[in-house]
Parts: structure tokens; sequence; C-alpha cells
């Protein structure tokens, strides 16, 4: 693992209305915030937080987050859906001439943009 693995975490910034204030996250630690005025001090925050957190856990000998960044993602993932959503894809698959697999795909990529 790189010594600064924090540097390949996922970061995400968003505005909370509630807090009126930016709010910093990481994807790896998710108990992990810090709130700012502005966009760039959140993510500064958050940074700087998460490499403390980093940083401690190791001095605890803890086990350090993987970087979703970095893992090997096979491809593959099971879902559970309720037997009438299973149905409604297994026709709308039958009527396109496509298999299931294929029109999830589609939509969850559609979906994560």
């Amino acid at each position: 693992m790189s010594a600064n693995i924090e540097t390949l975490y996922c970061y995400r910034i968003h505005w909370s209305e509630e807090d009126a204030e930016f709010v910093g996250l990481c994807a790896e630690l998710p108990g992990l915030s810090w709130l700012a005025p502005t966009p760039d001090e959140a993510f500064a925050g958050i940074r700087r937080v998460v490499a403390e957190a980093v940083a401690d856990m190791r001095a605890e000998g803890e086990l350090v987050p993987e970087a979703l960044a970095t893992h090997r993602y096979s491809g593959r993932f099971m879902v559970r859906v309720p037997p009438e959503t299973h149905r409604r894809i297994a026709m709308e698959a039958a009527e396109a001439g496509v298999s299931m697999n294929r029109v999830i795909s589609e939509r969850l990529s559609y979906a994560a943009g």
C-alpha cells in the first residue's frame, strides 16, 4: 500500500442546507466529515482529517481502508429484487431480444452517469 493511501481516497464535497456550509466526505472513512464555508476549504479540511485518522490507525496497528480507486472489481455482483421487478425485466429483455444482464447493465451504466 502507498505511504499516502489517503491521497487515493474518494472525496466528495456537497452543500448542506441544514448546516449552511459545504461538507467534505471521504467514501473510505464514512464516519469523518468536515464543514467549511467554501468547497476548497471543505476539501482541504476533510483531506487533513483523513490524513490524521490514517496516521492514528497506523500508529495503533489498525487496518487502513483500501482506496476504492485501486480496488480490483470483478464486474459481478448479486442483486435481489422483488419478483414483479424480475418479471418486468425478463419481459423487457425478451421483447428486445437481449439478455436480462444487458438490460440491467445498460440501466446501471446510465444511472451511474
